[in-house]
């Protein structure tokens, strides 16, 4: 039996949690990348709180997706 076919034998949460197992293990920590990403949200704050942008409620915006 492939690992593939083993896997579809699994119970539902059996299942999630190998998905999330697999999944943790391809997050790859990357220092660059995580300060490129704090230096991002820091400036979307900031237009956000000098009224430089608005923000969207999310309801707003799934409803065009609906």
């Amino acid at each position: 039996m492939s690992i593939n076919q083993e896997a579809l034998t699994l119970k539902p949460l059996d299942k999630i949690q190998l998905i999330d197992e697999l999944l943790l293990s391809l997050d790859i920590p990357d220092q660059a990348l995580d300060k490129i990403w704090v230096e991002e949200s820091e400036k979307r704050i900031d237009a956000y709180e000098t009224g430089r942008t608005n923000a969207t409620d999310v309801y707003e915006v799934l409803e065009k997706y609906q």
